[in-house]
C-alpha cells in the first residue's frame, strides 16, 4: 500500500514538473482571424507565399504582412518552403496571393481572413484556398496557427490529421 501510494505521488510529481515545462516552452499568445471589415485593404505588404512546392500541394496559403507596424509574420518552416516579396500595395500582393493560392485542381474558392494582434488591430491576412469538399470531405483542409513572441508572429502551417490519413488511405489503394 505505501509503494502504491509512493508510485503514485511519483507519477503525480512527474505530471506536473511536465506541465510545467510545457507551459515553459509555449510559443507565444495565441493570435485570431476573423472576417476582415467591409472596405478595401490599403497599404503596402510584404507577401508570403506558402507552400505551392508541387502541383498537389495542399499546405498551400498566402499571407499579408502590414509593413510599417510592429510586428513580422514568419512562418515556422524551411525556407524553401515559402518565398517573401516585399513593398507590395495592397492591390498587387493580393493579386499575386489570388493567383497562387489557386493552382491546385480542385480549388474551389478563396477565404480572406484578418489576422489581429492580441488588442485586436488587424496587422495582415491570410488567403487560403478552400477545395472541393466531395474531394477530401472539407473544403478546409489545413490548420493554421499565430503566435505572438515579443514583435515575431509565427506562423504554424499543418494539414489536418483526418485529410493526412485521407491521402494516406487513398494511396494505400
Amino acid at each position: 500500500m505505501i509503494f502504491n501510494c509512493i508510485k503514485n505521488l511519483f507519477f503525480s510529481l512527474l505530471a506536473v514538473i511536465a506541465s510545467l515545462t510545457l507551459l515553459a516552452c509555449a510559443p507565444g499568445k495565441a493570435l485570431r482571424t476573423d472576417v476582415p471589415p467591409s472596405g478595401e485593404v490599403q497599404g503596402t505588404y510584404t507577401l508570403i507565399l506558402y507552400g505551392g512546392n508541387y502541383g498537389d500541394d495542399l499546405e498551400t496559403i498566402a499571407f499579408l504582412d502590414k509593413e510599417g507596424d510592429r510586428y513580422t509574420l514568419e512562418p515556422y518552416a524551411p525556407e524553401f518552403i515559402f518565398r517573401a516579396r516585399k513593398g507590395l500595395t495592397a492591390d498587387r500582393a493580393l493579386r499575386e496571393a489570388g493567383e497562387f493560392i489557386r493552382s491546385h485542381a480542385e480549388f474551389q474558392r478563396e477565404q480572406f481572413r484578418s489576422i489581429r494582434d492580441e488588442k485586436g488591430k488587424i496587422i495582415g491576412y491570410e488567403l487560403r484556398p478552400l477545395y472541393l469538399p466531395i474531394t477530401f470531405g472539407t473544403d478546409d483542409v489545413i490548420d493554421v496557427d499565430y503566435w505572438l513572441k515579443e514583435d515575431r508572429v509565427m506562423i504554424y502551417v499543418k494539414m489536418k490529421p483526418s485529410i493526412e490519413k485521407r491521402i494516406k488511405d487513398l494511396d494505400r489503394e
